[in-house]
């Protein structure tokens, strides 16, 4: 069987880690980065019709300020995420499974929504009733260990991610790519043995992909 590699931060790392190997994959965590909570100022609540979270990350490291957006409704890409913002306390009324492209059309034009995020997230420029705030940022692992990548299959969670373990990897001919996006799979460049996307954006649609790959026959 093929080895897959867990490239996202913690805790998402370990939580992909547990999700895999319970599969029976054989799965190990080599985290491209570390995310950190970063200081942030909250604008009057009153102005805003609800929350957009997309990134479970997000409302782990918001902090304290979270208990003041407690009455506002939130809207969260991935059950993952859905369920990070239940813990601290937020009531989420919807959850999209298929991007935040999608989560937001189902949402009113005129619904103002504050947008938590990370520092490299954005939002469609197209998109008006949306303001962003960064509240943590992902930082580059300086030398995850990735001495020795050949033939493994590598779980692809972002666009970012895709770019980091490109600029890693000089040996792509054995490496497969497992992306959680069109976009991550995009990011992710050309020389791999193959690329391929999952059903959907969550990490369960994700490790089903890598299992479907460790199954093929060649693999």
């Amino acid at each position: 069987m093929r080895r897959v590699l867990v490239l996202r931060p913690e805790p998402g790392a370990s939580e992909t880690l547990a999700r895999a190997r319970k599969m029976g994959l054989d799965a190990v965590s080599i985290p491209l980065f570390e995310v950190e909570p970063i200081a942030w100022e909250l604008p009057d609540p009153r102005i805003f019709d609800g929350v957009l979270l997309t990134s479970a990350n997000a409302a782990r490291l918001a902090g304290e300020r979270l208990s003041e957006l407690t009455h506002l409704p939130v809207y969260a890409v991935g059950e993952a995420t859905a369920e990070a913002a239940r813990n601290a306390g937020l009531d989420v009324v919807g959850t999209g499974d298929s991007g935040v492209d999608n989560l937001l059309d189902s949402i009113a034009p005129r619904v103002q929504l504050l947008h938590l995020a990370g520092e490299d997230r954005k939002v469609p420029a197209s998109v008006h009733n949306v303001t962003q705030i960064a509240v943590y940022r992902s930082k580059p692992v300086a030398a995850p260990d990735l001495a020795d990548v050949r033939a493994a299959i590598a779980l692809i969670h972002s666009p970012r991610a895709a770019l980091r373990f490109a600029e890693l990897v000089s040996d792509r001919s054995s490496v497969a790519i497992a992306a959680i996006s069109p976009a991550a799979a995009q990011a992710a460049g050309h020389g791999w043995e193959f690329v391929d996307v999952a059903e959907r954006p969550a990490d369960d649609a994700l490790l089903a992909l890598a299992a479907r790959l460790c199954n093929k026959p060649d693999a």
